[in-house]
């Protein structure tokens, strides 16, 4: 098993009437309830619980690409895991991901996912999703119908940057380069191993078992509502006649939350669980489904955009939260025996664990990931031991990396 710390960066100071008084939190929010020296310490914040999440028992650790909204504070991941990078060891530095069809050019992305896998020494989870209808259509500009041919040619520019030695001039519909020949080049050969988010896409579950890539499904529905998704996927996989139907094809997100007891988790956990829920999911939903962003195929199978049902997400009380699965709550043993369901239910070898949830304080999202590193992970280790040599999916690092200097160590001359 592989477990990210995945973090999604809401901004903490919403208020209570959000939802009353406003159309969305994304897209077009307003600017009044951002407070940039605020921002300060909240991005500072999320940061130390990314590197604290790599020092307790995490496999690595996850940023991903949102755009205008106070839902996720991190337009450019990549800024992000560029600090990780430096400040954390061991743990894979997951981006999950760039939203390559955004990017003009996309040869931006092979640079910068070969920088990041260049100055981490081989960590790099690389994550290419088509992106949020919020962000592609709405925030950025990119026709609906467009969005996933864009995203296609991307991902050919990226993948021959990576792959072939020499300067090669590329013509296509939308992106016209006489030469692509990246500077850096990624450590990992042929490329680091990429994960896909999706929310339900058929043509993303064909795209990740024609590329040998792992599809994850980021949810907030919880791991009982996902099931009738993840099933589809691991029937396509054997229709498809994929080779082996190896767990870590497939990941999923899930909001965890541990404390010492059950008893605690409700006082503990709730008022954070309602501020994501019914704030920085107020989501208007004419901005998650553009006409034309999903495809007739998907819209025939009836699988819903995970945002855009946002009643799903409204007003639901901790209890329901809990019992319906879209919160993993209580003591270590009790999030033992669910994370245990939830990954032989769905099948899945990747668990993107959100610990970090609406206006959680530092403190006890750290007290939370720390009892979920030390005391849960241990016992979800060899679920799949069969699969245990399946290294497709992960990062490769080198066996001997640079470990980053003390200041003073670094400074030369008068200076030291």
């Amino acid at each position: 098993m592989k477990f990210t710390w995945f973090n999604l960066m809401p901004w903490p100071d919403l208020p209570d009437d959000f939802r009353e008084k406003n159309h969305s939190v994304w897209v077009d929010i307003s600017s009044r309830y951002f407070d940039p020296a605020r921002a300060h310490e909240v991005y500072n914040n999320h940061l130390d619980l990314l590197e604290y999440a790599a020092e307790v028992g995490f496999d690595g650790v996850g940023v991903n690409e949102h755009h205008q909204n106070a839902y996720g504070l991190m337009p450019s991941p990549n800024l992000i895991a560029a600090s990780l990078a430096r400040r954390t060891e061991n743990a894979a530095i997951v981006v999950l991901g760039n939203s390559i069809a955004l990017y003009n050019p996309p040869i931006r992305v092979a640079e910068e996912f070969a920088m990041l896998d260049c100055i981490s020494g081989g960590r790099l989870v690389a994550g290419f999703p088509v992106g949020t209808s919020m962000d592609t259509n709405y925030c950025y500009g990119t026709i609906p119908g467009l969005t996933r041919e864009k995203y296609a040619e991307a991902h050919e520019l990226i993948l021959r940057a990576w792959h072939e030695p020499e300067a090669f001039a590329f013509n296509g519909r939308y992106t016209k380069l006489r030469y692509v020949n990246p500077w850096p080049r990624p450590i990992q050969k042929p490329n680091p191993p990429i994960h896909i988010p999706g929310g339900g896409s058929l043509e993303t579950f064909d795209f990740c078992i024609d590329n040998t890539y792992s599809y994850s499904y980021l949810s907030f529905g919880g791991y009982i509502r996902g099931k009738a998704l993840m099933d589809g996927y691991w029937k396509r996989v054997a229709e498809r006649n994929a080779p082996d139907t190896s767990p870590y094809r497939a990941g999923f997100a899930q909001f965890i939350c541990v404390c010492d007891t059950d008893a605690e988790a409700e006082g503990a956990f709730a008022k954070h669980a309602d501020y994501f829920y019914n704030r920085c999911l107020h989501i208007y939903p004419g901005f998650a489904d553009a006409p034309g962003y999903r495809t007739i195929k998907t819209i025939q199978k009836g699988i819903l955009n995970q945002y855009a049902p946002t009643k799903i997400f409204e007003s639901v009380p901790w209890g329901e939260l809990v019992e319906s699965g879209r919160v993993i709550a209580g003591g270590p043993e009790t999030v033992r025996q669910r994370m245990e369901e939830l990954i032989k239910g769905l099948r899945v070898g990747n668990v993107y664990c959100l610990m970090q949830m609406g206006d959680m304080p530092k403190d006890l999202c750290m007290h939370s990931t720390r009892l979920f590193g030390q005391k849960v992970i241990p016992k979800l280790r060899n679920i799949f031991p069969d699969y245990a040599d399946d290294g497709r999916f992960w990062c490769k690092p080198l066996a001997r990396r640079v470990t980053p200097a003390p200041v003073a160590d670094a400074l030369v001359g008068s200076e030291r």
